[in-house]
């Protein structure tokens, strides 16, 4: 799932702006490496559930977003415009598509990720929510977003709860990272952000995307 979700994401931006498309996946946004968009893995409602496999039904979502107007903007029109959506190896018919109610930026803010959240203490180790040094570097990834987007980033975390370990096989490599539900005291902008774009990295990828 989280392997080809960045190549899915692309595209849709293709569609509307193909140059931006390319610039942020060769160089990320602006100066920064980094790629302000989110996606979450589809979601597929009443599927049955079976060990080592990703079930689907005739229904489902995905859910897309990014703190970029222009970026935002891409997705949605692309989305509207189609009829299919190649997901990989898979062609998922597109019912409709609606934009989510916003919610009023507030802080302190709980945020809940559907999806694990990937952490990295370095390039070949990452942290699950248990490990020292998780928080710390998860405040680490949120700075580095909020000078990308010009926002305050100073926040202080909290993890109420987290989801087992999970490993993924993705684009270069392994992924090892866990849902989690974080309480989290930042500026009210930067968490509603985050809920539009996503916790940890390789949030183009799926990973870390907020309820």
């Amino acid at each position: 799932m989280h392997g080809v979700a960045h190549a899915v994401v692309y595209n849709l931006i293709a569609d509307q702006a193909p140059t931006l498309a390319t610039h942020l996946h060769d160089d990320g946004w602006g100066q920064s490496t980094l790629r302000p968009v989110g996606i979450s893995p589809p979601v597929f409602l009443g599927a049955r559930r079976k060990r080592s496999a990703y079930m689907m039904s005739p229904n489902g979502r995905i859910w897309f977003g990014s703190p970029m107007p222009v970026l935002a903007a891409s997705l949605l029109a692309s989305v509207t415009s189609r009829r299919e959506l190649r997901w990989g190896p898979v062609t998922l018919t597109v019912k409709g598509a609606q934009l989510e109610p916003l919610i009023s930026p507030e802080s302190p803010a709980v945020l809940e990720t559907r999806s694990p959240v990937l952490v990295k203490a370095d390039k070949n180790r990452y942290l699950l929510p248990d490990d020292d040094g998780y928080v710390p570097a998860l405040a680490a990834n949120i700075r580095h977003k909020a000078d990308v987007l010009g926002l305050p980033g100073d926040a202080d975390l909290e993890v109420l709860a987290a989801g087992p370990r999970r490993r993924f096989e993705a684009a270069r490599g392994i992924r090892i990272g866990a849902t989690v539900t974080l309480r989290i005291h930042a500026d009210p902008h930067l968490i509603g952000a985050l809920r539009e774009w996503g916790l940890g990295v390789a949030n183009i990828q799926g990973f870390g995307w907020v309820r």
